[in-house]
């Protein structure tokens, strides 16, 4: 896969190991690509899960950079830290065709959770993956996050190829 229209990483190593200058290195990025552009996914307004709000960053930067099952609980993930660049590009290279047709570089399908619809981008080799939960007249970027396990992409694999049988009848 060819990743040459993705930002470079962004590496804690370049901050020479300063937690507190790389983490407001990342929201910024963070904040740049989903507040100040002010940007529009499917004709809809991109907003952000504010809360829980911590050390005055919204819910959605956290999720980015973290990991674990409960908000109180996260810890910082430093793979998905160097790739939060990454999430605006996948939404910018979405596109709703469905795979037959789709000349984009990021594939798609959707599930309900919670009754909500969340739709799923990833790389053909589900080597990445961004959640986006539609609200109806917006959406919420959820997560992102680099998908490092065989088993966990061939899941991503099964979830997406049966997303698309049923969309064929």
């Amino acid at each position: 896969m060819s990743d040459n229209w993705l930002p470079d990483l962004m590496l804690f190593s370049d901050f020479n190991g300063d937690w507190n200058e790389y983490l407001e290195a990342l929201h910024s990025a963070f904040e740049k690509d989903f507040v100040t552009s002010k940007p529009k996914w499917l004709n809809k307004r991109v907003g952000l899960k504010r809360h829980p709000e911590y050390d005055g960053k919204s819910a959605t930067f956290w999720h980015m950079i973290s990991e674990g099952s409960s908000e109180e609980d996260r810890t910082p993930d430093l793979r998905r830290c160097e790739h939060i660049r990454w999430p605006s590009p996948m939404m910018e290279e979405h596109d709703e065709l469905p795979p037959s047709e789709s000349k984009a570089r990021v594939i798609w399908w959707a599930e309900e959770r919670r009754n909500e619809t969340r739709v799923l981008l990833s790389f053909e080799d589900f080597s990445y993956l961004m959640v986006v939960a539609d609200r109806g007249d917006y959406v919420l970027p959820w997560t992102a996050y680099p998908v490092e396990r065989v088993h966990q992409q061939q899941k991503l694999k099964k979830r997406y190829e049966a997303f698309w049988k049923t969309q064929k009848g």
